[in-house]
């Protein structure tokens, strides 16, 4: 554990992508086959101990230090596991005992929510301060040290001079702690062998299209839908839905592990059925009709009948055993379209391409896209062979152009990680009528993206300045500050005071300028809902 936590402290103190990937790389070699695969399986994030969540460190430190200590140093820190490991009390005259690695997910995986009070003092109690963050950080899942899913297999590939998109084909495939995986990029053993397998494979990821022009002799144009990005794979006699991160979503959506029973692997978009879209019935609803699928453990018969799932197949990477990821867009796209009438009808259907005379007529089009589930537009060259991951010149996503809407400063929260020290988290308001006749602020939204370091520290001095109210780890500020605040679409929702919920709002411009009172009403925003 001692060589683990090591490598977790210099990770969290190394901005170089770089050195971090020579950190892990280094590691990875150089430890023993029985701790590298679990330390892999924790810096992907991969482990999961129920036993064993935030709640319980804050439990176990409030019966060992005083409560309000605790409270004030977790509020100061910003960091669970930073605060825990500091505070928790030495055991007099002993010495560190650290456990392994393998021998600390045993540990772990045994604790139930009856023993891990008393289980797992026991192995912070051998531990050093870095020892017990790097524990902590492993056993909740929640690293946050700058280390991405990708980052850590590419540094699996570069520890042993194999192919990253190798490594990725593989590893959906496989367990933690990926023993076949080190017996083969380590030992030289043969692949891992998933070809009957409902494996994962990587998507290709579109570039945004910024100021490139292309030209729609080279690229085509479909529309790029407002629902989750999926991937269907049918193999040896199963299905499984995959999200974009790779992860197992059948159980979300039973319904489409039955529709696909040819063997296969399908790129799409995932959306629910609406009562309209573009005048005709049964097409596409909002993502706000899709969010309610989402994240459930179980799916109702009375769901399963009011938002019916389907996807709208955008590529196929196999089909029928053959790898079509080599070939390009045009021949994969004339293979989907002769596979799609053999797939039931109520469960898929194809993205259309989008015809257009050339770049400045595409441009037109994309400006009247703002319907229920189109985001914008895909345009992908037509010789492009289906690739894992960005690929310069090959996809661009041309979203359309984001609403603006100016909203009051309300709340403010500390971040996570480096952020831990300001408050970057930002909760905001329009107004409920006429603020000049006493129309009160209602929350519309929550933003911790858009403005740089140096606007960072003049937003924390002036939430600090500005605080008439605290709420825990909340700073409630005067209402004295304005931000423009971009989002791409708001819906309708119940669970907000002011009824309403932005997509992906993010802080445009921060109005210094601006009065208060000049900020938008409840009624303006409400006037952008798409039904």
């Amino acid at each position: 554990m001692d060589q683990f936590a090591a490598l977790i402290d210099a990770l969290v103190y190394t901005r170089s992508r770089n050195r971090k990937l020579q950190l892990i790389a280094d590691y990875l070699r150089d430890t023993s086959p029985q701790d590298r695969g679990w330390a892999l399986s924790a810096l992907t994030g991969e482990l999961d101990f129920p036993a064993v969540k935030s709640s319980t460190i804050r439990n176990l430190m409030k019966e060992r230090v005083d409560p309000v200590l605790w409270s004030l140093s977790r509020d100061f820190v910003g960091d669970t596991a930073e605060t825990a490991s500091l505070l928790w009390p030495e055991v007099e005259g002993a010495e560190p005992d650290p456990p392994t690695v393998s021998e600390t997910v045993e540990a772990l995986s045994g604790m139930t929510r009856a023993s891990v009070m008393a289980e797992l003092p026991k192995l912070l109690d051998r531990l050093d301060a870095n020892g017990r963050y790097a524990l902590i950080k492993l056993a909740t899942g929640g690293m946050r040290i700058g280390v991405s899913s990708r980052l850590a297999k590419t540094a699996f590939a570069q520890a042993f001079d194999v192919s990253v998109d190798d490594v990725e084909e593989y590893w959906h495939g496989l367990q933690p702690p990926y023993d076949e995986l080190f017996a083969w990029a380590a030992e030289g053993a043969d692949p891992p062998d998933i070809e009957n397998m409902p494996t994962f494979r990587p998507f290709m990821l579109a570039h945004p299209l910024e100021e490139t022009v292309v030209s729609l002799e080279d690229y085509a144009a479909e529309w790029k839908w407002d629902g989750i990005r999926v991937q269907l794979v049918n193999a040896g006699g199963e299905t499984r839905v995959y999200s974009r991160s790779g992860d197992d979503i059948s159980h979300t959506f039973p319904e489409l592990v039955g529709a696909l029973d040819i063997p296969a692997v399908l790129d799409g978009e995932l959306l629910v059925r609406g009562a309209h879209q573009g005048g005709e019935a049964g097409g596409a609803a909002s993502f706000n009709a899709l969010q309610q699928r989402l994240g459930r453990k179980n799916v109702s018969k009375k769901m399963l009948t009011e938002l019916p799932a389907f996807v709208r197949l955008y590529d196929a990477l196999i089909i029928e055993g053959e790898d079509l990821r080599d070939r390009v867009w045009e021949h994969r796209r004339e293979q989907l379209e002769a596979l799609h009438p053999r797939l039931p009808e109520t469960h898929f259907d194809i993205s259309q391409l989008v015809e257009a005379r050339d770049f400045e007529h595409l441009a037109e089009i994309r400006e009247g896209t703002r319907d229920d589930a189109i985001e914008g537009l895909m345009l992908k060259r037509r010789d492009s062979p289906y690739v894992a991951g960005r690929k310069t010149g090959l996809w661009y996503k041309w979203k359309r152009d984001p609403l603006l809407v100016d909203c009051v400063l309300m709340y403010a929260q500390r971040g996570s990680g480096k952020r831990s020290s300001f408050y970057s988290d930002y909760t905001f308001g329009c107004w409920d009528g006429d603020p000049d006749k006493g129309a009160d602020l209602l929350p519309v939204g929550k933003a911790y993206s858009g403005f740089t370091d140096e606007e960072l520290k003049k937003l924390d001095r002036h939430v600090r300045q500005n605080t008439v109210n605290r709420f825990g780890p909340v700073r409630e500020t005067d209402k004295s500050l304005v931000f423009e605040v971009a989002f791409d679409s708001v819906h309708e929702s119940k669970r907000h005071k002011s009824g309403l919920a932005m997509r992906f709002p993010r802080i445009h411009r921060i109005r210094w300028d601006k009065p208060v009172h000049e900020a938008d009403r409840i009624e303006s925003l409400r006037s952008l809902i798409r039904d």
